[in-house]
């Protein structure tokens, strides 16, 4: 019998890796930001065919992996999520609801301490700084450019670690 723990993972963003959040950057955009209405309409994201398609070819060989930057709070929604959209059944992990540091900060962390116990075959991730950060610890990324990239997504992801 193979321990899952024998198998590599590969790890994957939501945002704008798999989930197309352009219908939702609006509420971003605003001053105050909405984040309630940004994380209440991430249910109707569409899937990005890209992202979903290298998750469920990764899945072959790997044991997916979920790494976003979506507070804890939105765990229901973004499962139902990903089993709407047929997505590999794989754990996520999430930041907690209080955490707003950096993506690149959090997701790094949760990085490493996978690597402790896991081979990690890739990271699939559209933030640039989250990519340039994990390749530099070592880690093979593959950049999700097949999504519109957002400048007020960028900065809630950077500078308000909210997403």
């Amino acid at each position: 019998m193979t321990d899952s723990h024998d198998r590599p993972l590969a790890v994957f963003d939501l945002d704008n890796t798999l989930a197309d959040t352009a219908h939702r950057q609006h509420f971003l955009e605003r001053k105050p930001r909405d984040w309630d209405g940004f994380f209440g309409a991430a249910p109707d994201d569409p899937p990005l065919s890209e992202g979903v398609a290298l998750a469920r070819e990764s899945a072959k060989e790997c044991e997916v992996r979920y790494l976003t930057g979506r507070p804890e709070r939105c765990r229901r929604d973004t499962l139902d999520w990903l089993a709407a959209h047929g997505l590999p059944e794989g754990r996520v992990h999430m930041r907690r609801n209080d955490d707003r540091r950096p993506a690149r900060r959090t997701k790094l962390e949760t990085l490493r301490r996978l690597a402790r116990t896991h081979e990690i075959r890739v990271l699939v991730d559209d933030d640039e700084l989250v990519c340039e950060d994990a390749e530099r610890a070592g880690f093979t990324v593959v950049r999700a450019r097949w999504s519109a990239p957002s400048a007020a997504l960028k900065v809630a992801q950077e500078r308000e670690g909210r997403t």
